[in-house]
């Protein structure tokens, strides 16, 4: 899978508004750079999946995937076990699932590209549990990822806001109990990253299907692969491309969307959607507090800058619901 261009973050967020004149989207030359597709959260009978490490990589392997992190909880998974499925076009990229709790609320936080197995970490205070493990993952050269927050209704968004070194979470997750669109007076998980980014947090939004089920029926209540994805503009297909791609915001999240090109130009952002069959798409534009500043049908969608954005992201919906979820780009002189 290729795509033509990518944008990505500014330096800084604006201290306040500035006039249009001074504002300006950042940029990013993606010349030469490759576009993967990619799943950074399943799981195998190594922890509570249903099939073994083989089979899992294999099925994405098969469908069109370019890289998988499996992820078990508290258990590490070393791809060199699986060394005849890699080759130039699919890599296995080391992880996992640092899976605790507190107070029976669930603490869950991917660890991605470590060298070993990280023991999960316990603090008394659900900050610093969640804190704990984040540093973990960082002590190792590792790439955090805070996931499913909705999850036992765990993680708000007073906790989230002051977790640090974490740049990555989870906005979308296929499993069927993680109540992704929140519910009574919780928030779902878009709302939880625009009210994140609206009080200067650089968190970038990643989709993935926390895959438990690979045998039998493939059915909404079941945790079946497939679900949510990545993809991910990078310099190759190795490890350290890939984290260093991810954690600068430089790839779209996706449930079936795909997107043929995303070019931010210093005024103006333009989301172009590759069709699919008969389906309409309608692109958001979504800005400061989470507003929708604007909203175009078709495959081609452009922003203009008006003065004032803090940031701006974009959502792309098909006619079947599914979606792509476009890094925020954010405003800078």
């Amino acid at each position: 899978m290729r795509f033509v261009q990518w944008w990505a973050l500014a330096l800084a967020f604006p201290i306040a508004a500035m006039p249009l004149s001074a504002q300006q989207f950042s940029r990013f030359d993606t010349q030469g750079l490759g576009w993967y597709k990619g799943n950074t959260h399943t799981h195998t009978s190594a922890s509570d999946g249903d099939s073994p490490p083989e089979q899992v990589a294999r099925w994405y392997k098969e469908h069109g995937y370019q890289f998988l992190v499996l992820s078990d909880h508290n258990v590490f998974t070393d791809p060199a076990a699986l060394a005849q499925l890699a080759d130039s076009t699919y890599l296995l990229i080391p992880g996992e699932e640092l899976t605790t709790s507190l107070a029976k609320k669930p603490v869950h936080v991917n660890a991605l590209n470590i060298p070993h197995a990280i023991k999960e970490q316990q603090d008394t205070t659900l900050l610093g549990t969640i804190q704990r493990n984040v540093d973990a993952v960082r002590a190792v050269s590792g790439v955090p990822h805070i996931n499913h927050p909705n999850f036992g209704w765990a993680l708000d968004t007073a906790v989230l806001a002051r977790v640090e070194r974490d740049r990555l979470l989870e906005i979308f997750n296929g499993h069927p109990t993680v109540h992704n669109r929140g519910g009574d007076d919780s928030p779902g998980l878009e709302a939880v990253w625009d009210w994140l980014l609206s009080h200067d947090r650089r968190l970038y939004g990643i989709a993935v299907d926390d895959a438990h089920h690979f045998q039998g029926e493939f059915a909404p209540d079941r945790a079946n692969p497939g679900r949510g994805w990545i993809v991910v503009a990078a310099s190759g297909l190795n490890a350290a491309a890939l984290m260093e791609a991810l954690e600068a915001g430089q790839f779209y999240a996706s449930t079936g969307v795909v997107l043929e090109r995303l070019q931010a130009e210093p005024g103006q952002l333009t989301v172009t959607i590759r069709p699919r069959s008969n389906f309409k798409y309608t692109t958001e534009f979504i800005g400061q507090d989470g507003a929708v500043l604007a909203r175009v049908g078709g495959v081609q969608a452009a922003y203009a800058l008006r003065g004032g954005e803090r940031y701006v992201r974009a959502r792309g919906t098909d006619s079947g619901g599914a979606m792509a979820w476009v890094q925020p780009v954010f405003v800078t002189r």
